[in-house]
């Protein structure tokens, strides 16, 4: 009996200290927010533009995050541009040939198709179809396969069985 006390009380602090842990970490850890800039529009269509934009434009730095998603500070810049050239009256495509001349197609996450990025558009389809060739192949050559041919001779037999004869 006074076991079972002892043993109601040590799990009541287990369970008190642990909340008590679960608490100050959670206080301590810093939000997991992404970071929030604020701008201000003069209308709602500008405010589209910017997230569209923002949207579509890779960061440079964090390479696999749009700028609307990175906190680097180099997405923070981009975006604060992007809000300063569409509150200047710039229209989208002049926005994105600004991109563009500045970071090259690296900055779009589609880019655009031109001579330097016809291997990225068509590449996938084309390996995938030298692929499918391929084991195509494999596979008609691999079905004719006579099992006739693969048999041993009398010599290779003779040496499999003295092989075998070894290890035994």
């Amino acid at each position: 009996m006074i076991f079972l006390a002892a043993y109601n009380i040590q799990l009541r602090c287990v369970s008190v200290l642990s909340l008590l842990v679960l608490t100050v970490s959670l206080a301590v850890t810093p939000g997991a927010s992404a970071q929030v800039d604020i701008f201000e529009f003069d209308t709602d269509e500008q405010q589209q533009r910017f997230r569209r934009l923002s949207n579509e434009f890779r960061c440079p730095m964090c390479q696999n995050t749009n700028l609307t998603g990175s906190t680097g500070g180099v997405a923070e810049d981009l975006r604060r541009e992007i809000h300063r050239m569409i509150m200047e009256g710039m229209t989208n495509p002049e926005i994105e040939q600004f991109m563009f001349e500045r970071y090259g197609d690296f900055i779009f996450y589609r880019p655009r198709l031109r001579a330097n990025t016809i291997l990225l558009w068509f590449g996938p389809p084309i390996f995938l179809l030298i692929g499918g060739f391929i084991a195509f192949g494999v596979w008609r050559r691999a079905r004719t396969i006579n099992p006739a041919n693969v048999a041993l001779n009398e010599n290779q037999q003779a040496r499999l069985k003295d092989l075998l004869g070894n290890k035994q």
